[in-house]
């Protein structure tokens, strides 16, 4: 199984988070900020920058994915968005961060660190730390008790994270596919479901018909690794399978699921969904791919993820490329990657700190 961490309905992992040495002071801080009050402009500005600066070979940040991701919340959490203003008049963020805040049962203690970035003209001057300062102000309002976090292994948020006592508590590795070269089918042979199961294909919000059985094959990631992070599993059930998809599609994106289905019972027995921030997105995010217990074995990931490919080419022609995490202990599906061509892109930790 694999799973984006953190947000169910965000982007990939931000990439490097501020290189912050605890220099200089905190300037116009500006936060919690209400998310439809926010600079668009200016916050997409500080995330396109710092990719040009530390990750160049990937696919930039889109401003209308990021809009979403500002304008849209989560299903069952609340965020808050904060920025430091630049020096000077002209509007521009010296450095933004956006806050996840659990709000079910089995999370009310916990929340996800979605964004913490620095504009590069502004690194080193304790921007970041400032930020962090506002966000554990907010968190301790809020009765959390750990908060965590996607970074780039290696990396300046890496250094940042261990700076504020954040420890790794689960280590990934990001894989990309690229899918003009993905291998479908083999010498030539059509696509075809595994004995006993059919393929079921849609784009957006579940089709009634296979919403229960979806949701049930959903509660199987709770067995996924989940290393020593806090964060619980929620349950599933259909409204919330409806809620994920909603919330994607209402930021302007893409969601896409293939299911294979049981021709017995018609349980959902495995499924992989693919998101694209938009539909001109170049690179899709790999949500999750499941198997549930008793039908592994039996080459259904495998299955659903080539079948995905050729729903990915009819829909989305001009995807290029699908990033997926999986946990370095995950060796069925890194297997599985591996078989499909997807290649390492690099080191991934979901940093936590715990108050």
């Amino acid at each position: 199984m694999e799973k984006l961490p953190g947000d169910e309905a965000a982007g990939a992992p931000r990439g490097d988070r501020g290189d912050l040495d605890g220099r200089g002071g905190r300037g116009g801080l500006v936060g919690p900020i209400p998310v439809a009050e926010m600079d668009i402009d200016a916050w997409h500005a500080v995330l396109a920058a710092a990719h040009r600066q530390d990750r160049p070979s990937t696919p930039a940040p889109e401003r209308a994915a990021e809009e979403g991701r500002l304008r849209v919340p989560s299903p069952n959490s609340r965020t808050v968005a904060f920025a430091l203003p630049a020096p000077g008049d002209g509007g521009d963020f010296a450095g933004v961060a956006l806050l996840r805040l659990f709000d079910t049962k089995e999370n009310a203690g916990n929340a996800f660190l979605d964004t913490l970035t620095v504009h590069p003209a502004h690194r080193g001057r304790a921007v970041g730390r400032a930020l962090w300062v506002e966000v554990c102000a907010v968190l301790a309002a809020e009765g959390r008790t750990s908060v965590s976090s996607a970074v780039q292994r290696g990396g300046l948020g890496e250094k940042f994270a261990v700076a504020q006592g954040a420890e790794c508590a689960l280590p990934l590795v990001a894989y990309v596919q690229e899918v003009p070269e993905a291998r479908v089918g083999v010498e030539g042979k059509s696509l075809a479901a595994p004995d006993g199961y059919r393929f079921v294909v849609w784009s957006g919000v579940v089709p009634d018909a296979h919403a229960v059985a979806h949701a049930r094959a959903h509660d199987a990631m709770q067995d996924a690794p989940t290393g020593d992070l806090d964060e619980q599993h929620d349950p599933w059930d259909a409204e919330r399978v409806r809620a994920v998809a909603r919330v994607v599609l209402e930021r302007g994106g893409v969601m896409l699921t293939v299911a294979a289905v049981a021709e017995a019972d018609g349980t959902v027995a495995g499924y992989t969904e693919l998101v694209l921030p938009t539909p001109r997105s170049v690179r899709a995010l790999q949500y999750d791919t499941v198997v549930i217990p008793g039908h592994r074995g039996r080459g259904l990931g495998r299955a659903v993820k080539l079948r995905m490919l050729e729903y990915l080419r009819g829909q989305c022609p001009g995807v290029r490329e699908i990033m997926t995490t999986v946990a370095d202990d995950n060796r069925p599906m890194r297997s599985v990657n591996a078989a499909l061509g997807y290649r390492p892109e690099g080191g991934v930790g979901v940093y936590q700190v715990r108050f």
